[in-house]
């Protein structure tokens, strides 16, 4: 393995990251962060706005005109809490101090990032052009990525670094995601005084969540009820009740029948108990599954196996920016940066795994200077 990042750097500017305070739809510090960095490191930049927020995309042209661009993405945001973030740094890890989140994820990725474009124009290192987006919002339903004018990217491969776990793990599958919302509209009464006048929508909420299916439904599908409201007071017969579920499957054939099995049970009940119910869904994004045998696929696996890494081509049950490239004719895939337990305040990453991302991301994009546009 080539040892070509600076270590220090790299996780002094990963420090720097994480103390700015980046949730969802407010990146203005750390875009213009980043707009500075992507400056320095040779590139020309773009602030593309959207009604909610922004996106920075960067392009470092090449001298390898004959070279396939390629594209690297990670997302500026990250979930809460973060406000007043405090670390922890020793001679392993940097993790959270408990309190907060660490906001590795994706702030591992941009300093891995970050950094591999240094390391090229310090070391003048031979490429293609190299296209970078940091998008927003990707943690409230990638809203930057959705946003995204995609006619902009000339790349058609990706590399998104968005996966927890330690490095090594390529995504090659992500599933289509749905949301739907069901209104429960009951009749209301005295719970006290007339009970048997009313319909209670909480009672008929009930029935629906015991009967529709959850949880694991096969391999490659899941379904889930996650928010529940309703009511107003307990000597009232609730007259109205929200659920917020999902539905995700590798197999759009399996996620349509799911549906349709939840929302007919749905109307079903409610139609026996007398009540109303309306029925909204919205499709998050939509699955992809990548040739594990292509000469980008192939240049991907050799990147990782000339830093002493046998990479795992998985199958995730999460969606990222890789969803929304694919759909959009971009060859994209997600690889693990090291971040781990993330989401949670017992986030944490390895210094070994930060500086191994960096590591195969500068060898993935020496070996696809090799690959010329037509591939």
């Amino acid at each position: 393995m080539r040892d070509l990042a600076n270590k220090q750097r790299l996780l002094k500017t990963f420090i720097e990251l994480v103390h700015i305070n980046s949730p969802s739809f407010e990146e203005r510090e750390i875009g213009a962060y980043l707009i500075k960095r992507l400056e320095q490191a040779g590139c020309s930049v773009l602030v593309q706005e959207y009604d909610r927020s922004f996106n920075v995309i960067g392009v470092k042209r090449g001298e390898r005109t004959e070279a396939a661009p390629l594209l690297l993405s990670a997302h500026m945001d990250t979930i809460e809490p973060t406000e007043g973030i405090r670390i922890t740094v020793d001679d392993e890890m940097v993790r959270s101090a408990g309190g907060t989140v660490l906001g590795s994820d994706d702030k591992s990725a941009i300093a891995q990032i970050l950094e591999a474009l240094d390391v090229i124009q310090e070391q003048n290192l031979s490429h293609g052009d190299i296209e970078v987006v940091f998008s927003s919002a990707e943690e409230k339903g990638l809203f930057g990525a959705k946003n995204l004018d995609c006619r902009s990217i000339r790349s058609r491969h990706a590399i998104v670094m968005d996966s927890s776990g330690s490095v090594g793990n390529i995504i090659v599958g992500a599933p289509t995601h749905i949301t739907y919302k069901m209104l429960i509209s009951g009749r209301p009464a005295h719970a006290g005084i007339e009970p048997e006048q009313g319909l209670s929508a909480i009672r008929v909420a009930a029935e629906v969540i015991t009967a529709v299916p959850d949880g694991r439904i096969d391999s490659e599908t899941t379904a889930n009820i996650g928010i529940i409201r309703g009511g107003t007071a307990t000597n009232v017969v609730p007259k109205e009740v929200v659920l917020h579920g999902e539905i995700r499957s590798h197999c759009d054939g399996v996620l349509t029948a799911t549906r349709d099995l939840i929302f007919d049970t749905a109307r079903k009940i409610a139609a026996r108990r007398g009540v109303t119910i309306d029925i909204m869904e919205h499709e998050e994004y939509k699955t992809f599954r990548l040739r594990e045998d292509g000469p980008f696929m192939e240049m991907m696996k050799e990147a990782f196996r000339r830093c002493g890494i046998e990479p795992a081509l998985v199958l995730t049950g999460g969606g990222s920016d890789a969803n929304i490239f694919n759909q959009n004719g971009i060859c994209a895939v997600n690889i693990s940066t090291g971040m781990q337990r993330v989401h949670s305040t017992d986030e944490f990453i390895l210094k070994k795994d930060l500086y191994a991302g960096c590591q195969i991301l500068l060898e993935c994009i020496i070996l696809h200077s090799s690959l010329r546009r037509d591939t």
